[in-house]
C-alpha cells in the first residue's frame, strides 16, 4: 500500500471555484492556507489562464498565461483584472480598466471561475547551490519549489531547495516572447515539452543539457526559453510524494464498451486525485488536458479545460473516474486513451488511500 506522510493534501493542493459579482476588489477564500501559487481560469468562456506566486509577488504585472508565450502582464491584466494579495485562506482580485470587461480574468458579473492553489514554503531564500544563485521557496513535505533566476547564457545549474530530485520542472522566461518549457522524469532529461503549444515530446540537448536533476540542482542548456544571458527565469518544481502526487505515464487501451462507461486503463496513484493534467506525447499533436474534484464533483468527471488554450470549460467527450487509489478514462478518445499510446499525467492528491500511521483511510 502507499505511504504518505500529508494526512490531509488540502494543506498543500486545493481546488476553489466561484461566481464573480463585478465587485473593483473581492476576496477569493477557502482556500484552506495562504497559497504561493495560484492558477486561475474563467470556466464559461474565452479567456486566458492566469498563474502567479508568491516569489514573483502578487500584482498586475506579474501574471503568465500558460496558454501564450507572452512575458509577465503580458495578458493585458491591468484592463481585464488581475490578482492583487496572497491572503491566508485564499487571494485578492482587483478590476482592471476596461469598462465592462474589467473584471473578465477573475470576477466578471455572474461568470464562473476556478482556481487551483499550491503551497511551497513561503518566502523565498537566496540558494547558493547551484551554478547561479537562485530564489527559492520550497516546501519538502509536499516536494514543491518555486525558483527565479537569472541566466548565463552557459551551461549551468540551478538550485532547486527540495532536498530530492524533481520529477517534473515547468519553465518561463519572465520577459519577452518565449515557450513555457517542461521536464518530466519519465521523459528523462533528453526531451522536452511545451505547455503552451499542443506539440509532441522532442529533443534538444540545448534544453536540460542532457543531464538528470539531482536532489539539489537542475541543469539548463544554452536554449533561450531556459537560460539567456541575463534573462530572468521562473520555474516551478516538482516531486513524486507518496499519497499526495505523482508524475508518470500510462498507455491507452483504446477501451470498447458503452460510450460514457468505457473500460479504459486504470491508472494507480495511491490516493484519490484532486487534480490531473494529461499530455498525449505522439503521433497527432494534443493539448494538455485538465480535471478536479470541484468543479464537477463527481464520477463520470467530464469538466475539462486545455492549460494551452483560452478556450472555455468543455463538458464533452473526455470522461474520468477518480477512485480512492487513482483514476480510470471511460472513453476511447486518442486525445487521453489511444490503444498503445504513451500519456504524460500529473495528479495531486484529495485524500491517500493509506495515512501516515499505515492506517486506511478507509477503516473504521
Amino acid at each position: 500500500m502507499a505511504y504518505t506522510t500529508i494526512d490531509d493534501p488540502g494543506l498543500y493542493f486545493n481546488t476553489v471555484t466561484w461566481t464573480g459579482n463585478d465587485n473593483e476588489s473581492r476576496d477569493i477564500t477557502g482556500v484552506g492556507f495562504q497559497p504561493d501559487w495560484v492558477w486561475g481560469k474563467r470556466r464559461d468562456d474565452a479567456a486566458g489562464h492566469n498563474l502567479l506566486d508568491s516569489v514573483r509577488g502578487a500584482g498586475e504585472n506579474g501574471e503568465l498565461q500558460s496558454n501564450s508565450n507572452g512575458p509577465e502582464g503580458g495578458g493585458a491584466q491591468d484592463r481585464f483584472g488581475y490578482l492583487s494579495a496572497f491572503l491566508s485562506d485564499g487571494f485578492r482580485v482587483e478590476d482592471g480598466t476596461e469598462g465592462s470587461g474589467d473584471n473578465a480574468y477573475w470576477n466578471q458579473n455572474s461568470a464562473k471561475y476556478v482556481a487551483w492553489n499550491w503551497k511551497a514554503g513561503g518566502s523565498a531564500s537566496s540558494n547558493t547551490d547551484g551554478g547561479v544563485t537562485s530564489s527559492v521557496s520550497a516546501s519538502s513535505i509536499s516536494g514543491f519549489s518555486i525558483v527565479t533566476y537569472t541566466g548565463t547564457g552557459s551551461n549551468t545549474t540551478v538550485g532547486h531547495g527540495l532536498g530530492a530530485k524533481p520529477d517534473f520542472i515547468l519553465f518561463k522566461k519572465r520577459e519577452g516572447s518565449s515557450n513555457w518549457i517542461t521536464y518530466d522524469s519519465s521523459n528523462g532529461a533528453t526531451k522536452y515539452l511545451h505547455l503552451n503549444l499542443t506539440d509532441n515530446v522532442a529533443s534538444a540537448s540545448t534544453v536540460h543539457n542532457d543531464t538528470e536533476p539531482t536532489s539539489s540542482v537542475f541543469s539548463i542548456g544554452t536554449n533561450s526559453h531556459v537560460n539567456t544571458a541575463s534573462g530572468t527565469y521562473l520555474a516551478y518544481c516538482f516531486r513524486n510524494v507518496q499519497g499526495y502526487s505523482k508524475i508518470g505515464k500510462y498507455t491507452g487501451n483504446g477501451a470498447s464498451g458503452t460510450a460514457g462507461d468505457l473500460d479504459g486503463p486504470f491508472v494507480y496513484c495511491g490516493f484519490k486525485p484532486a487534480w490531473l493534467l494529461v499530455k498525449r506525447l505522439s503521433g497527432v499533436a494534443q493539448s494538455w488536458h485538465m480535471w478536479d474534484n470541484k468543479r464537477n464533483g463527481f464520477n463520470n468527471n467530464n469538466f475539462n479545460l486545455l492549460a494551452d488554450d483560452s478556450d472555455a470549460e468543455d463538458d464533452g467527450n473526455f470522461r474520468v473516474d477518480f477512485y480512492s487509489n487513482g483514476f480510470k478514462w471511460r472513453v476511447n478518445d486518442t486525445v487521453v486513451n489511444g490503444s498503445g499510446i504513451e500519456y504524460l499525467f500529473i495528479a495531486f492528491a484529495e485524500s491517500p488511500i493509506v495515512n501516515s500511521n499505515g492506517v486506511p483511510n478507509n477503516a473504521e
